[in-house]
């Protein structure tokens, strides 16, 4: 009775190896292709991230030079013009 307990529970138990073996084979298999596809989307990501901060960078200088623009402008208009500022053509803005 013993020895039947033990191979009725020793069949599942096998199945249950076999099915682990298998899978660790096929995960062994798989793993290179997840790395490289793992190294392609962080690459990826990384330039989109970094197109992103030159683009803001970007719109940044631009902000600024249109401020500084619009201060020689002003600085013109009034009067007050700074060495630098060339106010025949900020006038004629």
């Amino acid at each position: 009775m013993r020895n039947l307990l033990l191979v009725a529970a020793a069949v599942p138990l096998s199945g249950c190896v076999v099915g682990t073996v298998a899978k660790t084979a096929v995960d062994v298999v798989t793993l290179p292709v997840k790395a490289v596809s793992a190294g392609v989307d962080a690459a990826t990501t990384s330039q989109k991230e970094a197109d992103e901060k030159r683009g803001r960078e970007l719109r940044k200088q631009d902000e600024e030079r249109g401020k500084q623009a619009r201060l020689a402008q002003e600085r013109c208009r009034k009067g007050k013009a700074l060495p630098t500022d060339q106010c025949t053509q900020a006038v004629q803005r």
